[in-house]
């Protein structure tokens, strides 16, 4: 029959999502592509977590007339909202594992004439305290006592209600919005393994890496999750 929806021939399916049901009407000349977005409309669950299946994956450039879709038609979904996926470890980790793995077989970093010259200065006086084999939050003034790859004193203030990592040297602080750093690597220094070095991935390669030396090693996880938009899901 048709419909208000100008004219529109209408079908009405049972999509089954979850252990859940909801009724539909939905065009006959809409696409795949046009059901996912009101699934998505209906679950939350975005269109390209969804398998949408009705005898085999529902193709999403085809019309629902043309793959022959009837009145009380079942349409099963298969997917994950976002959060169900962060619940569950995420590929991304597994990834980051083979990263560190294939890392691992290079030279360390600390080793390499570019850090050499930096750490062979020592440990800065006014180094912060390291605490072994502890995570610890950021704690609430700037982390300092440390050396940028000049070997001049540098500090990182986290503005979280900004989202912005200051990056402050004796000449001046760079206001950096956290979603503009693309990665951060870190690396225990050889000898002195509560200490890490550590770099900010300010462009598109390794070359616009920002290195700071002497990271205590508690904070090491909380930077990087900070950084990294970890925290926004706890």
């Amino acid at each position: 029959g048709s419909d208000a929806e100008g004219g529109a021939e209408l079908v009405e399916l049972k999509v089954i999502w979850n252990k859940n049901k909801y009724d539909v009407k939905f065009r006959l000349d809409g696409t795949g592509a046009d059901l996912k977005q009101r699934i998505h409309a209906l679950t939350g669950l975005p269109p390209a977590m969804q398998k949408v299946m009705f005898k085999g994956l529902l193709p999403e450039e085809k019309t629902l007339r043309e793959i022959k879709v009837t009145n009380g038609a079942k349409i099963m979904v298969v997917g994950s909202t976002i959060n169900d996926v962060l619940a569950v470890n995420t590929p991304k980790d597994a990834a980051q594992q083979e990263v560190k793995a294939e890392e691992n077989k290079k030279e360390p970093l600390c080793r390499q004439k570019q850090h050499r010259k930096v750490l062979d200065k020592g440990k800065p006086d006014d180094v912060m305290p390291s605490v072994k084999g502890v995570q610890e939050r950021l704690p609430t003034v700037p982390l300092s006592g440390m050396y940028n790859k000049s070997g001049g004193k540098v500090r990182l203030t986290f503005k979280l209600e900004q989202d912005q990592l200051w990056i402050g040297t004796k000449e001046r602080t760079e206001k950096l919005p956290m979603g503009s750093i693309k990665n951060v690597v870190s690396e225990p220094i050889e000898g002195h393994e509560d200490y890490h070095m550590m770099a900010f991935q300010l462009g598109p390669t390794e070359a616009s890496y920002y290195w700071v030396y002497w990271v205590p090693t508690q904070y090491v996880d909380a930077i990087k999750d900070t950084v990294l938009g970890k925290w926004q899901y706890f």
